[in-house]
């Protein structure tokens, strides 16, 4: 503990985004900084601290910083800071990343002034919090979401019918637009015998009726054994079923951020979403993937439509959507804009002389 710098606690026993972000960001950051994240069922290989140990040396010395820092990305985690900050006699700075695009409670309101750093994921975001905020994109890591070096064989090995794959990924819900994918694989799928569309994410109990109800609309249009529900799958298998589809289709109604867009342009995967959470910034529309409005199925069809009589050209834009993220989205570029937002907290307190402010959001063009 004295010589940890950082805590990123996930405090949540479900796997969700956030849990994703943290995952993705503690290898590279680890690179340069003390962390550490603080949560229950946490990967063994995570680098960690336990409970105790916070609450036992929260007011140790920081082996050559000021105060530590503790980086929430939850109202509980916020929560939690704000105690130990008290606890620790100013040995802790708190700093709140939020991807909400929406009014924040009176609640989440509260917690969030009493952040030292506030980042938000999109100017999107920025826009419905009341406090100066650095507006730091996501990133992905590319050594791990990757193109295939071989497609053709990569789908083949995963045993399913035709040539080629359409997918989409997350959770099985409305919310993700499911329902959606499944409306449109119905219409398409007995035009194209090439395609097989894969439905990869967890099945909650809660969702076992609407998951019957669109097994049956796949039955009704003839198609039920072209459209396979994999279920929740480990993410390195998750990994190699986005670099085996041609397309990632993203229909959800809404959003916070959106990473699917980064994760399938890193695997040279073309996408299709609809215009919420940050799917504007992160694909360029008509090159890299295809955005449509939230409620116009009618363009999300057409736009598939397009993709899966074309797969050759559906390919070329996959790979277009690759070097977009390489040129703009890595993870590294993210943990270094998150540790300049660290680093000015750290040198606010040693007086160094005033930094450029890093609350102003990033311009669009950034993206």
């Amino acid at each position: 503990m004295v010589d940890i710098e950082v805590i990123a606690p996930n405090l949540k026993r479900k796997y969700s985004g956030v849990t994703s972000t943290v995952a993705a960001l503690l290898p590279i950051q680890e690179r340069e900084l003390r962390i550490a994240t603080i949560g229950p069922r946490l990967p063994l290989d995570w680098p960690q601290v336990g409970a105790m140990d916070v609450l036992w040396n929260i007011r140790s010395p920081i082996k050559g910083r000021p105060f530590r820092i503790w980086h929430a990305r939850r109202n509980g985690e916020m929560l939690a800071g704000v105690v130990l900050k008290w606890m620790s006699g100013k040995k802790l700075k708190l700093v709140f990343t939020s991807a909400a695009q929406r009014e924040h409670t009176r609640w989440t309101r509260s917690l969030i002034r009493r952040m030292d750093a506030v980042i938000a994921v999109s100017p999107e975001s920025a826009s419905y919090l009341k406090v100066p905020c650095t507006v730091i994109s996501h990133g992905v890591d590319t050594s791990k979401f990757h193109p295939s070096s071989d497609r053709v064989q990569e789908w083949k090995a995963g045993g399913m019918p035709g040539r080629y794959g359409i997918g989409i990924f997350g959770r099985v819900r409305a919310q993700k637009g499911t329902d959606r994918f499944v409306d449109a694989m119905c219409a398409l799928l007995p035009k194209y015998p090439d395609f097989t569309a894969v439905i990869v994410g967890s099945i909650k109990p809660e969702e076992m009726a609407f998951v019957a109800d669109l097994k049956a609309r796949a039955a009704a249009a003839g198609v039920a054994s072209r459209i396979v529900f994999l279920g929740e799958l480990p993410m390195e298998e998750v990994r190699t079923w986005l670099r085996r589809v041609i397309v990632n289709v993203s229909p959800q109604r809404w959003e916070g951020f959106g990473l699917l867009p980064l994760e399938a342009g890193a695997s040279a995967t073309t996408t299709v979403a609809t215009r919420v959470g940050a799917a504007p910034r992160l694909i360029v529309n008509g090159e890299t993937g295809y955005l449509v409005d939230m409620d116009d199925m009618e363009s999300l069809q057409a736009r598939l439509d397009e993709l899966m009589a074309s797969p050759d050209a559906t390919i070329a834009m996959g790979i277009a959507a690759h070097r977009h993220v390489l040129a703009g989205f890595s993870i590294e570029r993210e943990s270094a804009a998150i540790g300049a937002v660290y680093d000015g907290l750290w040198q606010q307190s040693l007086s160094l002389p005033p930094q450029p402010p890093c609350h102003t959001p990033l311009s669009a063009s950034a993206y």
